[in-house]
């Protein structure tokens, strides 16, 4: 049992990563369409690649989406509407009309014209309750058929049979031209729009309740295929009729497939191939990424933003598969480059890409489109602290995408008559939502302890509350690390190391002297030694010491572990040389691990760096009138004698890049003290 649980946390973190190898193994077929995969793959308006097709079983021609909307836009446009009558108005208006004479006939004499004007009113009456009177003049066609609906009656008619509220002045007019009684044209006109109520009304939800139930009734097939018939010959274009027979065999081929007697072949299949995928993602890492794949946290991290962008997009897809590249997958190149480096944020994504043709629709015209847009994301998005350069990458990736999508409906329409407009706004909110990635970044820093560009930046201010302690404590160590950091900078730009990481780390990495600032030369303002009281054991208990004090004091302060990795390496497991002679001289033999530093050793090219910066700066306070080719052989001496103790066997760097930073540093520290080169005499 003991030697299961010793092998156990021997082996934790491998036990980790293939418990996460198999949770988004999981989780990624659970994203998946349930569906089988078509074995063919075509393209509109390419040639049919393989050979004659024959269909293995009777299946029906599914209508496109652009037929059915055309169906749906043709049955509104045809709907008839449904008018509903109240015909208990026109008895309560003839009623107001014959009111007003009955009581001329109490107070006045009812003249020959009265009586002729009255007549002639009702008959006008008549004429507009015939079929009924509207009071809004819809926008239907004067012989558009409508309905009619009295109770449980409906009756056909024109909509020109219904008479307008807006139309009784004319309709008056004309009935007393007809009867000659023009002196009472206005009389009769006002009487009777001050008695006339609208009866007939537009029922909107009967009429938009029988197109809903014609829609829902619309045949989704238009025709069928015999088993046996030839669906597409080799060499034919797919295009138009071929292409719609195609899309709808597909469509029914891998519905047959998901059944249950084939879902366990189904389930392994995509097992077998979403393994192989993220087996690529896990060589990779060790071959080539050795530091991130030791690292669980970074593990975890690449895949939960696969996990997250695949999920986004299956959103989408299960939304409207028309919508597909609104989803923001250039946010991960972008993520991933600026928290590692560039060649792993585009493998990661070329591999996100490709899990994603099973969930996408038009999978090669997607794959193109989005390993193009990530290949410019790598390429042009430099430097993300400076705010601009997002917004400029941002705009040349939603470019690429307007650009690639336009070339392929040219190829498969030939001309761009159809195009769809709407497509490009997708791209330009998809731009948009890559500029979320700033945000993001910040987020992926607090959840995962990583660091951008962004945050190193913030920490190579001078004016930080840590530096500033730096400065007051240890004002000699504050000006070293300066110097050290200007060096260092220097070196990683030369060889196309991190340069700000390198930067920041060499301002941090002597903050544990803030703790004895004066055991430590370079704050000694009098001639006053403070190791002079102390035995050399215990003096170099404190120069060393001064590296455990740094990681305390910038864990205290939350800086990143990138950070503090370098205060942790920047000595290495080296000698404090001095006070090790000191104490050979006083006893006669000392023992190196008591004056050693603990290590590690540097295991990045920044790390390895700033060991090779710190050392020479620091030795070269130690000289007194330097020349030229003294420092030259001052820098050659240390930093070989580094490499004699094996401090860059774990560093990421060559002999080569070793050489060159030598050569950074000589022409740095003959700057520093303003040294020319010396000519013979």
């Amino acid at each position: 049992m003991k030697s299961i649980l010793t092998s156990f946390a021997k082996n934790q973190s491998f036990i980790f990563k293939i418990f996460l190898f198999i949770l988004s193994t999981v989780l990624i077929i659970y994203l998946l369409p349930k569906g089988g995969q078509f074995k063919y793959n075509f393209q509109k308006g390419k040639p049919w690649q393989y050979e004659n097709l024959y269909a293995p079983f009777s299946f029906t021609i599914k209508k496109n989406k652009e037929e059915i909307e055309e169906e749906k836009k043709y049955l509104i446009e045809e709907a008839i509407p449904y008018f509903e009558i109240d015909t208990s108005k026109i008895v309560e208006v003839k009623a107001l009309f014959n009111n007003f004479y009955k009581k001329k006939d109490t107070f006045d004499i009812v003249t020959e014209i009265d009586l002729k004007t009255r007549n002639v009113g009702l008959r006008v009456l008549d004429e507009i309750y015939t079929y009924g009177l509207i009071n809004e003049n819809y926008s239907f066609d004067s012989d558009k058929l409508i309905y009619l609906k009295n109770g449980n009656e409906i009756q056909e008619l024109s909509y020109k049979q219904l008479v307008y509220i807006g139309d009784l002045v004319r309709i008056i007019k004309n009935k007393v031209e007809e009867y000659l009684i023009l002196d009472s044209e206005l009389f009769l006109t006002e009487l009777i729009i001050s008695v006339v109520l609208s009866n007939v009304t537009l029922n909107s939800e009967l009429t938009e309740s029988t197109i809903k139930t014609k829609i829902e009734s619309i045949n989704p097939n238009r025709g069928v295929i015999d088993k046996g018939s030839r669906i597409i010959a080799k060499g034919e274009v797919v295009e138009g009729n071929k292409f719609q027979i195609l899309s709808s065999y597909k469509a029914v081929f891998e519905s047959q497939i998901w059944s249950k007697s084939n879902f366990y072949w189904l389930l392994l299949g995509y097992s077998l191939l979403i393994s192989l995928v993220f087996l690529m993602l896990f060589l990779f890492l060790k071959n080539y990424r050795l530091e991130i794949y030791n690292n669980t946290t970074k593990v975890t991290f690449i895949l939960f933003n696969i996990i997250v962008m695949i999920f986004l997009t299956t959103l989408v897809v299960k939304y409207d598969a028309k919508l597909v590249y609104i989803t923001p997958l250039c946010i991960l190149p972008l993520v991933l480059k600026t928290f590692f480096d560039a060649r792993l944020g585009l493998f990661v994504h070329v591999l996100t890409i490709l899990l994603l043709g099973f969930i996408v629709p038009n999978s090669f015209e997607f794959l193109f489109l989005q390993t193009i847009a990530g290949m410019v994301t790598i390429l042009t998005v430099s430097e993300l602290y400076k705010r601009a350069n997002l917004f400029i990458s941002v705009g040349q990736i939603t470019f690429i995408y307007i650009l690639g999508y336009f070339a392929f409906f040219i190829i498969q329409e030939g001309n761009i008559e159809l195009i769809q407009w709407d497509y490009f706004g997708y791209f330009v909110l998809c731009g948009l939502l890559t500029l979320f990635s700033f945000p993001l970044i910040y987020i992926y820093e607090k959840m995962f302890g990583l660091v951008s560009d962004v945050s190193l930046l913030e920490l190579s201010d001078t004016n930080s509350k840590l530096l500033k302690e730096l400065s007051n404590k240890a004002p000699g160590t504050f000006h070293h690390s300066l110097n050290v950091a200007n060096l260092a900078e220097a070196a990683a730009n030369e060889i196309g190391a991190n340069a700000m990481l390198t930067r920041v780390g060499a301002l941090y990495h002597d903050i544990g002297k803030m703790v004895n600032p004066t055991y430590f030369t370079e704050n000694q303002m009098s001639s006053i030694n403070s190791h002079d009281e102390l035995d050399p054991k215990e003096s170099a208990e404190i120069i060393i010491a001064h590296v455990i004090n740094g990681i305390e004091i910038a864990k205290k302060n939350n800086l990143p572990d990138r950070i503090i990795d370098f205060i942790r390496t920047h000595h290495g497991t080296s000698l404090v040389y001095y006070f090790y002679s000191k104490e050979n001289e006083k006893l006669g033999i000392a023992l190196k691990e008591e004056f050693s530093y603990p290590g590690p050793t540097p295991f990045s090219k920044e790390t390895a760096i700033l060991m090779m910066a710190d050392s020479v700066e620091a030795a070269s306070k130690s000289l007194k009138e330097p020349t030229s080719s003294m420092l030259d052989n001052f820098v050659e001496k240390i930093i070989d004698g580094q490499l004699n103790q094996g401090q860059f066997l774990n560093a990421n760097i060559t002999l080569k890049e070793i050489q060159r930073i030598k050569k950074v540093l000589k022409k740095k520290l003959n700057n520093m003290y303003h040294l020319r080169i010396e000519y013979p005499e």
